[in-house]
Formats: C-alpha cells, sequence, structure tokens
C-alpha cells in the first residue's frame, strides 16, 4: 500500500498495527527517509538499538551471505514480543534489490516468523526497480517515498522544533529562515537546533527578523546562494564579489557547484509549475524562493527555459565529478563553473 497524505503516513508511522509486517521508505532526501525509520522502529519495539530485538543489516551483509535476510525474519525475538529487522540500502544494486524484494514477499505471505517487522530504507527507487514494484503491489507492507519536503512542511517542522525550545518566529522571520534552510531533512533540523541555540532556550522568547541578522551573517551558505543567484543572472561584477567572500568564509568549490545545482533545481521547478498551469508568484513559493528574492528568480526563470537549463547541467555534472578527484583544484572548478553559467546567462540577454 501507498501512503501518500501527511496524515496517513504520521498515522502509520505512530501505530503500525499487526495487519503491517514491513515497510519500504524511500527517496532522495536520505534524512527524511531516516527520520521517518526511526519514528516507525520507535513504534514497532520498545528497544530499537536492543540487539536482541532488533537485527540491522545493510547491502554488504547480503553480498557476503545471501540468506542472511531470510534468516533473521524466521529468528524469534529472545526477550519476547514483537521483532524488528532492518534493512538499509545505500543504492539500487540489483542483487540487493532482488534478495530484498524476494525476502519481503516471502515474509507478507507468511513463510517467516509473523511477529517480526521488516523495515527497509533506500534511497529514491525507480519505476524499475523490483524491491519498489513488490512492495507497493502486496498486501501487509507501506510504501513511504520521500521528497523534498514543500514550505509549508518546513515551516511547520520549524515551528515544532523551537517551541520544544520556548522560542517562537514571527511570520517574517518565519519566511526568512526556511527559505534559507537546505532541503535535506537531517540538515534541515540540525540548522533548527542551531537557530535555537543562538537565540538561547527556555527563554520564551518571539523572535523577528531583525534578531536574526547574526544568525545569517555567520551563514556561509547565503554568501554561496547569492552568489549561484548572480551567476545565472548574468551579474559577474557581483558574483565575483560573492565568491571572494564565499572563499573567505571557508567554503569550497564543491559547495560552489552544489549551490549552482541548487539554484538550477529551483528554475526549474517553478519552470514546470508554471507549464502545468500554475502562476509565477505560486511557483516560486512553491520552489521556496524567499519573498524578497521573487522579483529576480521569476526575471531569470523567463529566460532560463527547461531547454536553457537542460544546456548547462551537463556542465554541473561534468564540475561536480572533477571536483571529486585527488588533488583537484575544487576552488578554480567552482568559480570557472560560476563564470560559464554567467556567461551564459549574459548571451541569452541576461
Amino acid at each position: 500500500m501507498i501512503l501518500k497524505q501527511r496524515q496517513d503516513i504520521e498515522r502509520f508511522l505512530a501505530a503500525p498495527g499487526r495487519a503491517f509486517c514491513a515497510a519500504v521508505i524511500h527517496g532522495q532526501d536520505l534524512g527524511g527517509v531516516r527520520e521517518r525509520a526511526q519514528t516507525l522502529a520507535h513504534a514497532v519495539t520498545a528497544r530499537p538499538d536492543d540487539p536482541f530485538d532488533v537485527a540491522m543489516l545493510a547491502d554488504a551483509d547480503l553480498d557476503n551471505d545471501p540468506g542472511r535476510l531470510d534468516g533473521e525474519l524466521m529468528a524469534i525475538s529472545m526477550m519476547g514480543g514483537r521483532r524488528l529487522v532492518r534493512l538499509r540500502l545505500s543504492g539500487e544494486k540489483a542483487s540487493t534489490d532482488r534478495l530484498a524484494s524476494e525476502a519481503l514477499a516471502d515474509h507478507v505471505a507468511g513463510k517467516f516468523n509473523p511477529d517480526a517487522f521488516l523495515l527497509i530504507e533506500a534511497g529514491a527507487l525507480g519505476r524499475d526497480s523490483v524491491l519498489r514494484k513488490v512492495a507497493e503491489k502486496v498486501d501487509g507492507c507501506a510504501v513511504i517515498a520521500c521528497y523534498d519536503d514543500e514550505p509549508g512542511d518546513v515551516a511547520r517542522f520549524t515551528r515544532e522544533g523551537l517551541a520544544a525550545d520556548r522560542i517562537s518566529l514571527t511570520s517574517e522571520a518565519l519566511e526568512l529562515f526556511v527559505a534559507r534552510l537546505p532541503h535535506e531533512r537531517g540538515v534541515a533540523r540540525r540548522e533548527i537546533e542551531r537557530l535555537a541555540l543562538f537565540l538561547g532556550p527556555g527563554r520564551g522568547l518571539t523572535v523577528g527578523a531583525a534578531d536574526m541578522d547574526g544568525f545569517f551573517g555567520v551563514e556561509p551558505e547565503a554568501s554561496l546562494g547569492e552568489a549561484a543567484s548572480d551567476a545565472f543572472g548574468g551579474r559577474l561584477a557581483a558574483l565575483q564579489s560573492g565568491l571572494r567572500r564565499a572563499v573567505q568564509e571557508g567554503e569550497s568549490g564543491p559547495a560552489v557547484v552544489r549551490a549552482l545545482g541548487s539554484h538550477l533545481m529551483r528554475l526549474r521547478k517553478i519552470s514546470v509549475l508554471q507549464q502545468g498551469g500554475g502562476s509565477a508568484q505560486l511557483a516560486a513559493k512553491a520552489a521556496g524562493v524567499f519573498w524578497k528574492n521573487e522579483r529576480e528568480i521569476l526575471r531569470q526563470a523567463r529566460v532560463w527555459t527547461l531547454k536553457n537549463l537542460d544546456a548547462v547541467q551537463p556542465d554541473i555534472l561534468a564540475a561536480d565529478r572533477a571536483c571529486k578527484q585527488t588533488a583537484s583544484p575544487d576552488r578554480l572548478l567552482g568559480e570557472r563553473l560560476a563564470l560559464t553559467v554567467a556567461g551564459k546567462a549574459r548571451r541569452l540577454g541576461l
């Protein structure tokens, strides 16, 4: 069964019930995958870190012993109660994908310990993944896909996280903070914790945008975000200034490449949403654009069509690969990529 609605997902994670004996949680947002899997693990067993109740497996375990997963699903908890078998897949490898799908099918068919719960965590599983096909088809297995959080979801768990430390943000401060958060949920959670420490937990504060200047002033990624916008906006002088500032703040070439890639994906999302009939303003909001930057990014989106974005994406992928090579001049590679993008933006008329 595929769970899509947030209410259904949260209800299942809190209390999976005996109707389910397995779950597959997957997606590009690995932080979101881990967070949801941990919540489910606590609901399945009272001792999610106890080796007598829980078996933790990875790809390598299946490679070394193809029958290991079946054996763990047949085992009975030594302490009594429900047994949890967690399998973490780091990639969509055909052999482990097949082994996991076969074990899942056998488990929901009742061939193993009926008190065992199989929890599989994976990156984004493509439509050709056998595991995904089996999981979505069989009864007794919940499938949860973890996509990038929408701004509304990020705002919600930001409010919840800060409320635990008796801190609240004004609507303007919340919008400013959410716009600067990374899409990966695990990193976003750490940023929320960092903000709470910066503001002072337990003080019962209501914080406005002006009170957060110091927090953002020490945020290096802010300079990179501005530099990426300058690159796609064709503003060469501002771009070079932003790159120098990012270097002074300790950022490296790979971070420059990631910032450019993130900005490209934001422009792509805006273009796709507009092609689907959405307004420019709603598309920008859905893409996580801070309201002060809306006019500029929409100016860019009018010129950076999907065709133009597809033309520059190979340059970003090539720079990313080059930065990962040993002893590569990654800072120069990042700067060259940014200037290349800016040059293309100028030729497009920006």
